[in-house]
């Protein structure tokens, strides 16, 4: 009996971690998944540093 070695081409995941990075200039970050469809994201969300201060999508970190 022999066995066959099948390979399937693996699929995108549908959603993707990424790096929002402050506007304020702080260097405060955190990291958030949005879906892989959509535009890059801006946030508005607190910064310890400054309050509530706009957060823009910097990189993107790995496939979830």
């Amino acid at each position: 009996m022999f066995l066959s070695v099948v390979t399937f081409a693996k699929t995108k995941s549908k959603t993707i971690l990424v790096k929002m990075l402050s506007q304020a200039g702080t260097g405060f970050s955190f990291n958030t998944k949005r879906s892989r469809l959509q535009e890059k994201l801006t946030l508005l969300n607190y910064d310890p540093v400054v309050k509530k201060v706009l957060f823009v999508e910097q990189k993107k970190i790995c496939s979830l």
